[in-house]
C-alpha cells in the first residue's frame, strides 16, 4: 500500500443586520464529483469562532487574514459560530453570515451545536433548537450545491441535509459531517422544561445519524471509484474518546479507512485545543482538532498536493493585528505534516 502524506465588525453587524442570502452563480462541476485535478490546493480550516462580543467585533481581523493569504483557495468552519452563552437571535446569525460573505474565497461551513442543538438554554434565548436548526439552513444553506464566500464553488450534497457537502480537488474527495457535541444533539432541552430528549428530537438525531453515516460511505466510494489519493472529512464534534452518541461515527470512519489504499485526515473542532493524533491506531489516518475559542485567532492552513510524498501538510497560522487597532496580518505559530503526534516534523514557515 503506497501511503501519501503530507474588517467586518459583527458587533456593529448585529446593531441593525437583516437576513438577506446572496445567492452567486457557480461554475459548471468546480469541486464536485466531475473535478480530478492534479494541481495542490491549500485550505484554512477554522473554527468554534466567534466566541462572545469581542471577538464578533474583530472577527474581521481572522476574514481579512485569510483573504490576505495568497496560498489560501478555500475556507472551511467546523462549527460554533457563536459562543454557547450567547444568544441564538437571527441578528447573530446574518452577522456571522455577513461576515462570512467577505471571504474572497468559497467557504465551505458545517453547523455546530452551540448554534442550534444548544439553543434552548436560558442565556442563549430559550429557543426550540429545531426550529434554530430550520433558520440556519435557510441562511447559510439557501442554494443546495453552492457554498458561502466571493468565489463560487459546485459541491455535492445530501438532498434532505444539504449541510452534508462533498467535493473532489487534488485527488483527495473532501466532505463534511453534521455530527456535532452535545451527544449528537441528544441532550435534554431542559432549557425549555425537558429533562428527556423528546420524541421529535431523538427523530431528528437518528435520522441525520443515518444521513452522516450513508454520506462516509459514499465519500469512500467516490475516493475508490476515482483511484483517488486520499480522503478529508470535516465535522465539528471531538470524538475521541467516543460517547454512545458517537461510536457509529468513529466505527465508520474506522472501517473504511483500514480498506482504503490511500490516506485519511479527519478535522475537528469543539474541544477548542490544537491537537494532531491517531486515536484510530491506522498507519493511513490522522486526527487534527483545530484551535479555537481562544484569541488570537487562528486558522490552519491544510495543503493537499498528490505530487508530494506527503499528501497532507499543514501549519498554524495566529492573526496578529487584532489587539493593536493595525491591519490584520497572519503569523506561522507552528505547523506539522505527519500522520502521528509522535511523529511530527515542523514546516519552513511560509507566511
Amino acid at each position: 500500500m503506497n501511503r501519501l502524506l503530507r474588517n467586518t465588525s459583527i458587533a456593529v453587524a448585529l446593531a441593525g443586520a437583516t437576513i438577506v442570502p446572496v445567492i452567486s452563480t457557480p461554475s459548471a462541476n468546480a469541486g464536485t464529483t466531475a473535478d480530478r485535478s492534479e494541481n495542490p490546493v491549500s485550505l484554512a480550516v477554522f473554527g468554534d469562532v466567534p466566541y462572545g462580543t469581542d471577538q464578533e467585533a474583530a472577527f474581521g481581523d481572522l476574514i481579512d487574514a485569510i483573504n490576505s493569504d495568497p496560498k489560501v483557495r478555500v475556507g472551511v468552519h467546523v462549527g460554533d459560530i457563536k459562543s454557547g452563552s450567547t444568544t441564538c437571535s437571527d441578528e447573530r446569525f446574518a452577522a456571522v453570515y455577513d461576515a462570512f460573505e467577505q471571504l474572497e474565497d468559497p467557504l465551505v461551513y458545517t453547523p455546530g451545536d452551540n448554534e442550534w442543538a444548544d439553543c434552548h438554554r436560558t442565556a442563549a434565548g430559550a429557543y426550540n433548537p429545531l426550529e434554530r436548526l430550520d433558520a440556519l439552513r435557510e441562511l447559510f444553506f439557501p442554494e443546495p450545491g453552492s457554498v458561502l464566500g466571493r468565489r463560487p464553488m459546485r459541491v455535492d450534497y445530501q438532498p434532505e441535509f444539504v449541510e452534508n457537502v462533498r467535493w473532489i480537488e487534488s485527488r483527495t474527495a473532501f466532505a463534511t459531517l453534521h455530527v456535532i457535541g452535545s451527544s449528537n444533539g441528544l441532550s435534554p432541552w431542559s432549557g425549555i422544561g425537558f429533562n428527556e430528549p423528546t420524541p421529535e428530537q431523538s427523530a431528528e438525531v437518528a435520522a441525520r445519524k443515518d444521513a452522516a453515516l450513508a454520506w462516509i460511505d459514499e465519500t469512500f466510494d467516490a475516493a475508490e471509484a476515482a483511484n483517488l489519493q486520499g480522503v478529508v472529512l470535516f465535522m465539528q464534534a471531538d470524538t475521541f474518546p467516543p460517547s454512545s452518541a458517537e461510536a457509529a461515527f468513529v466505527e465508520r470512519i474506522s472501517t473504511r479507512t483500514a480498506a482504503f489504499d490511500g490516506e485519511v485526515l479527519l478535522l475537528q473542532g469543539d474541544s477548542h485545543v490544537y491537537r494532531v493524533d491517531n486515536p484510530l491506531g491506522l498507519e493511513n489516518f490522522t486526527r487534527i482538532v483545530v484551535h479555537g475559542e481562544d484569541l488570537p485567532f487562528e486558522y490552519l492552513r491544510l495543503t493537499i498536493d498528490p505530487d508530494d510524498p506527503e499528501l497532507f501538510s499543514w501549519d498554524r497560522v495566529a492573526t496578529v493585528g487584532s489587539s493593536t487597532g493595525g491591519p490584520a496580518t497572519s503569523k506561522d505559530v507552528g505547523a506539522a505534516a505527519s500522520r502521528a503526534a509522535g511523529d511530527r516534523r515542523p514546516n519552513q514557515s511560509r507566511a
